[in-house]
C-alpha cells in the first residue's frame, strides 16, 4: 500500500510547488509516485464545488451550512478514488485533503458559534466513504499578506480565472483558517508544521524543501 501525504495550509503557502519539488525527489530515488489535488474541478462534484467557490450559479461558499458544504468536498474525494488505483505507486501526494474540509467549513462566518466538524469530517471521510488516511500531513504555516501575495501571482485558474474565489478574498477567513489548522494540528500526530516564515520574511523554496525533507524523514521511510 502507498504512502499517503497531504499538503495542507491557506491559500498561497507554496502547497503545489512543495508537492511537485517533493515528487521529482522521490522520483529521482526510484519510487514510484502519484499525485493528486482537490478540489477536482472538472469531475462532477468537483464542478459544483467550484460553482460554490465563486458564487457562479447564486449560492455562495460562505452561506452554506458547515456539514452540507462538507459533503460536497468529500463526494469529490469519494468519487476520485472509486475511479484511482493506488496498487502501482509508492507514494501519492496530495494537495488540499481532509483536513482542508474541516477546517473551511468550521470558520466562516455562518460556523461561529457551532460544534466544531473535525471529528465529524474525519469518520465522514475516512470510516463512511473509505477514503484513505494520510501517514503523514505536511501543514504550510505563513502569514497572510505572504499568501495573498502568492494568491495574486498564481494567474489564470479554470474555475475562477484571473482573480480570487470567496475563501480566498475574505481576509478574515484566512485568518480563522490559519488559527484553525495549527489549533487541529495540536490535536492530530500525523501532522506536521512546516513554518515558511522567519522574522517576517518568507523562506524560499529549497529553505521551505530542506524543512519539508526532514519531516517526511522523521516520519517514513522513503527520503
Amino acid at each position: 500500500m502507498a504512502y499517503v501525504i497531504t499538503f495542507e495550509g491557506i491559500d498561497g503557502t507554496g502547497k503545489g510547488t512543495q508537492m511537485d519539488r517533493l515528487a521529482a525527489l522521490l522520483n529521482a530515488r526510484g519510487l514510484r509516485v502519484k499525485v493528486l489535488s482537490f478540489p477536482i474541478y472538472d469531475s462532477f462534484f468537483g464542478s459544483e464545488v467550484g460553482a460554490f467557490l465563486t458564487g457562479r450559479d447564486g449560492v455562495r461558499a460562505d452561506t452554506v451550512d458547515g456539514k452540507s458544504m462538507a459533503l460536497w468536498f468529500a463526494l469529490d474525494r469519494f468519487e476520485a478514488f472509486r475511479r484511482f488505483d493506488m496498487s502501482d505507486c509508492d507514494v501519492l501526494l496530495i494537495n488540499r485533503y481532509v483536513l482542508s474540509n474541516a477546517v473551511y467549513q468550521s470558520i466562516r462566518d455562518c460556523d461561529l458559534g457551532k460544534p466544531d466538524l473535525l471529528d465529524f469530517i474525519l469518520s465522514l471521510e475516512h470510516e463512511h466513504y473509505g477514503i484513505p488516511r494520510p501517514d503523514l500531513i505536511l501543514l504550510f504555516d505563513m502569514d497572510l499578506e505572504a499568501a495573498a501575495n502568492n494568491v495574486d501571482r498564481k494567474g489564470f485558474r479554470d474555475y475562477v480565472g484571473n482573480g480570487r474565489d470567496i475563501y480566498e478574498s475574505i481576509p478574515a477567513i484566512q485568518l480563522r483558517a490559519r488559527e484553525k489548522y495549527l489549533a487541529y494540528a495540536a490535536r492530530l500526530d500525523s501532522v506536521s508544521v512546516i513554518p515558511c516564515m522567519e522574522g517576517g520574511r518568507l523562506k524560499s523554496i529549497d529553505e521551505i524543501g530542506v524543512l519539508v525533507d526532514a519531516a517526511v524523514a522523521e516520519r517514513l521511510p522513503i527520503v
